[in-house]
């Protein structure tokens, strides 16, 4: 569990400077851009995989995937906001843990115990109770395709992972380097059509945002890897975990940081997070 952990710590941070890098009027996907070429070097220098010899056997379909997904979500959940708010996007993120979840069972035939089931009723209980303080109300009336796009594609993100992860022909590292590679390449076109077509400037500020996420970034994306090999027989253990540990240390960090005020149901989400934590990890021992 402790991959598990340090996966939480590293995503929640990222979430942080992210959100203070929107007070500096930074250019959220300039620093995405960055964000990839920044795991990018990472992932060479500390792994230093085996590029050539691996390239006969990349499973190529599911990495051309992620790559693809990864930076086009971004998109999807950065247009939901815009357009639907904050409060559905939030929402639609917590529950493409159904997809996981439901992969688990189905395509990774993980055998459910009856602390796990006790655990993941808390896990979605608790994700209504948390997000229950958000009351921002904005174009309730657009569209309810972006919301399901972000849904769809983090839940589908958070699977193909966990397939990279259960992978032997070669060291998921090496898979992770092609990942990167081909979200940094699409990044830079998108870059690249908002300079031409939209007029924006690119700025050297952006770069400094973008290193540190990155790095955090790679260490979130990593840690989750190693969780999903750790636990490989408990998927559903990984994906709730994660999502459970999110919601209790964003929460901590909301009120630490931000000084954002949380309601009697925020406090009995977190509280319901835990014992979905708690359950989830006594099925460990079942």
């Amino acid at each position: 569990m402790w991959y598990v952990v340090l996966s939480i710590i590293c995503s929640v941070s990222v979430g942080i400077l992210l959100k203070i890098a929107k007070r500096f009027q930074v250019n959220i996907f300039q620093i995405i851009t960055w964000n990839y070429a920044t795991a990018l070097v990472l992932n060479y220098v500390i792994f230093k995989p085996q590029v050539k010899e691996s390239l006969v056997k990349i499973p190529i379909e599911l990495l051309i995937s992620l790559a693809i997904l990864l930076p086009i979500v971004f998109l999807f959940q950065n247009t939901s906001i815009k357009n639907t708010g904050i409060v559905k996007t939030d929402i639609a993120q917590r529950l493409s843990l159904f997809i996981p979840i439901l992969a688990s069972y189905f395509i990774f035939k993980e055998t459910f115990t009856t602390y796990k089931i006790i655990g993941l009723i808390f896990g979605f209980t608790a994700i209504f109770f948390t997000l229950s303080k958000k009351t921002e109300l904005r174009n309730s009336n657009s569209s309810w395709i972006y919301p399901l796009l972000v849904l769809l594609g983090f839940g589908i993100i958070d699977t193909l992972f966990k397939r990279v992860a259960t992978i032997s022909e070669m060291p998921f590292t090496t898979n992770l380097f092609f990942i990167f590679c081909g979200a940094l390449l699409l990044s830079i076109l998108i870059v690249i059509y908002k300079f031409i077509i939209q007029k924006e400037t690119i700025k050297l500020e952006n770069s400094y945002w973008g290193i540190g996420i990155g790095i955090l970034n790679f260490g979130n994306i990593l840690f989750y890897l190693n969780a999903h090999k750790a636990l490989q027989n408990n998927p559903s253990t990984v994906f709730a975990g994660m999502n459970m540990g999110v919601i209790i240390l964003g929460s901590i960090a909301g009120i630490l940081i931000f000084k954002e005020q949380l309601s009697k149901l925020n406090y009995i989400g977190i509280f319901l997070a835990i014992l979905s934590i708690i359950c989830i990890t006594l099925s460990l021992l079942e």
